[in-house]
């Protein structure tokens, strides 16, 4: 298990986050979606210009896993008004939860989950709430072992595939 530094990411090193961001996403789901939808959601939702603006809109925020210096995975976080679907003013979304192939299994994930508790806690969040692609397996294990339940589905547009996402929610 390594012990991880948790980083806000700030502009500055957007290109930092766009490699991870990248290299995580491709790792995650190469194997199980076309080569075309890959690509085009890849080149979209990580180009440096979408990267920047999320970056500067308010209630969103990043943060770098990191161990020596070392990015391992990455965080997405939303509240208010940022979060993709309004669940709630007194909610936070997590969007995102990545760690690089290579360091998954060694606790990186769950620091960052229990980090993103900590956060909706320490701004009176009454819930947490995430989508997750209805085919990944491991992350609704993942998350269903943190307390997190199903409550609804909305669609993930992955390049043309429309996708379902199975909305999962752990009340605090």
């Amino acid at each position: 298990m390594h012990t991880i530094k948790i980083e806000l990411v700030t502009a500055e090193a957007v290109l930092e986050l766009q490699h991870i961001g990248k290299q995580t996403f491709i790792e995650t789901f190469a194997d199980t979606n076309t080569a075309e939808n890959m690509a085009q959601y890849v080149q979209e939702g990580f180009s440096t210009q979408q990267l920047l603006q999320e970056l500067q809109t308010a209630n969103t925020h990043f943060y770098f896993a990191k161990h020596n210096g070392k990015v391992l995975g990455y965080l997405k976080l939303n509240t208010g008004q940022a979060q993709t679907e309004l669940q709630s003013k007194k909610a936070l979304e997590i969007e995102r939860i990545y760690i690089l192939k290579a360091f998954q299994g060694q606790q990186i994930g769950q620091q960052l989950c229990n980090y993103a508790i900590e956060i909706a806690q320490a701004n009176g969040a009454i819930n947490v709430w995430l989508g997750v692609w209805e085919h990944n397996a491991k992350a609704i294990a993942f998350y269903k072992k943190n307390g997190f339940v199903a409550f609804d589905t909305h669609i993930f547009m992955l390049g043309t595939d429309a996708q379902t996402d199975i909305l999962m929610k752990k009340t605090l």
